[in-house]
């Protein structure tokens, strides 16, 4: 058959496959009235945004309003890990180097862990931190993905290959598979980056063991960098954030699908990859990434960033989704659950105005325009859809701009984020499987319209 032929079959069975997802599209769109109609609450959240109660937890609690005189009304955010707030296990030491360590010890165990208990803790991760060179040879170095949180995914679910008794869910095995997994993962991050790079841009490609003694927030620093080198103040920075990153209540998407995926009883690895295939998503973790895409798009089109009206207008453009991708999303702005403000997010701003006057003018300059973008969208967002609460800039909002400061590759933005929520989801998955719950199975109502078979040859 020659090319010509070969061409008009082409276009032929695109046109066909274009006609399939006609067809596709229009058998799938339900009338939006039916969700009122039925009182659905889709996105498992009420008229009012807020999430429908479908757990208990003791892990953390995420509160965004207070209640004066039985009246909720807008508040500062609080955010707590096993009732301690998020900021004093952050901290203002500077020269704190465990905190991660330290936090990922209290959503396990429910309380925090004296000198000698976060010794011996920190001891034990160090001893999993390993993986052979047989397993990042033939599965971290196979195939890398240019999306690594699909390299996370298949890197999570060999490790069931590599486990003598993957799929005993007993509470005390599934620990054992989670002090694993955490301590694994940063390892797992930041070698499918630098596979992805030689092999995709024939980097070199320099894979280093973890360090006995550091941090994992330093052993990410040092595992990543050519050199190894990192100052105090950027691995401080990093374990802020790891620990801001690890735990955000029972209801968060990449959760609560661990709990979902748990409830069915299925297997620690499988549990996990789950959770880092929801944690993929630009909706939940990849938010931080489309924030820095943003500002680069905003560099690119504002002539003038010292001019606030034309920022406005630009910000104006992605409202009306004229700019950016076309979602009408501010993104790093809003939050399901926070009004005033996110904790998170003042935290990580402190932080990034730190480190952005360490690195100098220019991280000086960007922080600023962060800022001023922060305050210019809050406006424009509130002014435009008349919310019923006020908009705040959210964890995403600066992390993207603290990861491009540390020199970290847009493309571990997200693995980054899994590195420490792993912390979270293991300790969710061991509340649902303690408890013993229900597989959870919500209900979904039928709306079409039953029919009567016809033969083919009378269709």
């Amino acid at each position: 058959m020659g090319n010509d032929s070969m061409m008009a079959l082409s276009e032929n069975l695109n046109a066909q496959f274009d006609g399939l997802v006609e067809e596709c599209m229009s058998s799938s769109q339900i009338d939006l009235s039916l969700y009122q109609e039925y009182d659905v609450k889709r996105g498992l959240r009420d008229s009012t945004g807020k999430g429908v109660l479908t757990g208990l937890t003791e892990i953390s609690d995420v509160t965004g309003y207070a209640v004066v005189d039985g009246v909720k009304e807008p508040a500062d955010g609080r955010l707590y890990y096993q009732g301690y707030d998020v900021n004093s296990l952050v901290g203002n030491d500077m020269s704190k180097r465990h905190a991660f360590e330290e936090t990922t010890y209290l959503l396990l165990f429910g309380e925090l862990p004296t000198d000698s208990q976060l010794k011996v803790f920190v001891d034990v991760l160090e001893s999993l931190e390993e993986l052979s060179g047989t397993f990042v040879r033939d599965v971290i170095m196979k195939a890398p993905s240019a999306n690594l949180m699909n390299g996370l995914q298949k890197s999570v679910l060999t490790l069931y290959s590599y486990d003598s008794n993957p799929d005993d869910i007993s509470a005390s095995n599934v620990l054992r598979q989670s002090l694993q997994l955490i301590a694994k993962l940063p390892l797992i991050s930041v070698y499918n980056y630098h596979a992805y790079r030689h092999f995709t841009y024939f980097d070199n490609l320099v894979i280093k063991p973890p360090v006995q003694g550091l941090s994992i927030a330093e052993n990410i620093l040092h595992m990543l960098r050519p050199d190894g080198h990192y100052t105090q103040l950027e691995a401080r920075v990093l374990d802020a954030a790891l620990v801001l990153h690890a735990e955000h209540g029972g209801g968060n998407n990449s959760t609560f699908t661990n709990h979902v995926v748990t409830s069915s009883g299925t297997d620690t690895y499988s549990a996990v990859a789950a959770s880092i295939a929801s944690l993929k998503g630009p909706r939940h973790g990849g938010a931080n990434l489309k924030v820095q895409q943003m500002f680069k798009e905003l560099h690119e089109n504002v002539s003038d960033l010292a001019d606030e009206d034309e920022i406005r207008d630009y910000l104006k453009k992605i409202l009306r989704k004229e700019a950016f991708d076309g979602s009408g999303l501010i993104y790093g702005l809003g939050h399901a659950v926070y009004t005033l403000s996110d904790p998170r997010a003042v935290i990580l701003k402190d932080y990034a105005s730190k480190l952005a006057k360490a690195k100098g003018e220019d991280a000086v300059n960007e922080y600023l325009l962060h800022t001023v973008v922060e305050r210019i969208a809050k406006e424009l967002i509130m002014g435009r859809n008349h919310v019923l609460k006020p908009v705040c800039a959210n964890v995403d909002f600066y992390s993207g701009f603290i990861y491009s400061i540390l020199g970290i590759p847009e493309e571990l933005f997200t693995p980054l984020f899994a590195v420490s929520r792993i912390s979270g989801w293991s300790a969710h998955r061991l509340e649902e499987i303690v408890n013993r719950g229900k597989i959870i199975r919500p209900a979904y109502k039928y709306v079409g319209c039953h029919k009567e078979f016809t033969e083919l040859d009378k269709r």
